[in-house]
């Protein structure tokens, strides 16, 4: 014979519950570390600049502004973006360096952490953030070559001069 009190109906339901909590649980604690690179890293760096001689003007591309500074600086930008650097200098030949984007060990961690906690909404956030990427190279160094010295230019040859006309003599 069946027992239809009503307590294996409640012990059913609070085993439901503690089902429903803790399925809740994980995916409220997968959303929390969703991006984890993009919680422990962040979605922006530093990137030091500096060249030899000091003092060269650093014209930074990629970045929602354009920034320049004076060498030694740094600049943050974010992971995701693609960056190039110009150097310029009186009296010295401009250089462009453009700058990749690895994924570091720091950012591998997180990125990992996305997929052993279940996080794909997570790994879609780090990737879209570039957080789990750093710029190469930083920091930034160059070492600036001077500009050739300007030639002197050749001076045009000179024309000969036509012989001046002789002066009529006097007196006769």
């Amino acid at each position: 014979m069946r027992d239809c009190s009503p307590a294996p109906v409640a012990l059913h339901l609070r085993r439901d519950k503690g089902h429903f909590m803790r399925s809740f649980g994980i995916v409220a604690l997968s959303v929390m570390l969703g991006g984890c690179a993009s919680v422990t890293r962040g979605t922006t760096e530093n990137i030091s600049i500096s060249s030899t001689p000091s003092g060269v003007e650093a014209v930074v591309s990629g970045l929602e502004v354009p920034t320049t500074c004076t060498t030694p600086c740094s600049v943050v930008v974010k992971r995701n973006a693609d960056i190039s650097i110009a150097f310029q200098k009186e009296g010295y030949e401009p250089q462009i360096v453009p700058l990749g984007r690895d994924i570091q060990t720091g950012g591998a961690a997180g990125f990992a952490g996305n997929l052993l906690l279940g996080g794909v909404v997570g790994m879609g956030v780090d990737a879209a953030t570039g957080a789990a990427t750093d710029h190469k190279p930083n920091p930034v160094i160059v070492t600036m070559q001077p500009s050739p010295a300007p030639r002197a230019r050749p001076s045009a040859p000179r024309k000969p001069r036509p012989p001046a006309a002789a002066a009529p003599e006097a007196g006769t």
